[in-house]
């Protein structure tokens, strides 16, 4: 376990306490034309990964898209189409 967490530290750098004693790792990449993306990861207790997804935000900081990549990939998923 202490492996892997230093692996999520190391490559997120940014983590918080999740209630059910797991963490929520994330990070943040700029884009060229003002958007942004944060990759986002949630593990249990034992530092296994429970969801890892990616969320699209645009030049106002709005978030337009997500994509789920883990348990199930399921593909961009525009917000304005939900």
């Amino acid at each position: 376990m202490k492996k892997r967490r230093k692996l999520n530290e190391k490559k997120f750098k940014h983590w918080k306490s999740t209630p059910a004693k797991g963490r929520l790792y994330f990070y943040a990449v700029e884009g060229k034309y003002g958007w942004s993306a944060r990759y986002l990861k949630e593990v249990d207790e034992k530092e296994e990964t429970i969801r890892f997804w990616q969320e699209i935000y645009d030049e106002k900081g709005k978030l337009r898209e997500v994509h789920e990549k883990y348990p199930v990939d399921k593909g961009h998923i525009k917000l304005n189409e939900i």
